[in-house]
């Protein structure tokens, strides 16, 4: 949440990519990123970039590349994608772009996710940074997406102060 003193300005920018075929192609309703939008608004964030985009190797990495180096978003969430699936590759698309891993974040949402369906198991989610952002895959249903949020917000404002250099690493 804003704290009291915090000015709305202060806030940082995050940008939802969703990575589905059947949601780009128009098959369906994507429902994801609203919730997404949602939990994050509710948590302070202010969601300045929202996108659809088939499974598609090539159009994720370029809007991942196009919102960390041209647009400075501070952090930018994938959804779907990262299964074992043959259109699943929205990891290789984020490795192409990211220059540091973030395994930590990968852990805790997979250690978190396993306890509600083993099937988080197979996640092939990443995380990492590349110029001043945070990428984060998070799994391709809205109820799986906000509880990996979920997991992970809490350590978010310090990453991306450190990453920004607003604070010092002690």
């Amino acid at each position: 949440m804003i704290e009291k003193n915090e000015n709305l300005e202060d806030r940082f920018t995050v940008a939802i990519l969703i990575a589905s075929d059947r949601a780009a192609g128009g098959i369906r309703p994507d429902s994801t990123g609203p919730a997404l939008k949602k939990c994050l608004e509710e948590a302070g964030f202010y969601v300045q970039f929202y996108s659809v985009v088939a499974d598609d190797e090539g159009a994720i990495s370029a809007a991942i590349r196009n919102w960390a180096y041209e647009d400075g978003v501070n952090v930018i969430l994938t959804s779907g994608g990262t299964g074992l699936g043959p259109r699943d590759v929205t990891p290789e698309a984020t490795l192409k772009v990211i220059g540091r891993r973030v395994p930590g974040l990968e852990e805790a949402m997979r250690h978190a996710s396993v306890k509600i369906t083993p099937n988080a198991m197979l996640s092939r989610a990443v995380a990492g940074t590349a110029a001043n952002s945070l990428i984060i895959n998070l799994p391709g249903s809205s109820k799986g997406a906000v509880e990996n949020f979920k997991v992970v917000e809490p350590a978010l404002r310090h990453a991306i102060e450190l990453i920004i250099g607003r604070k010092p690493d002690p």
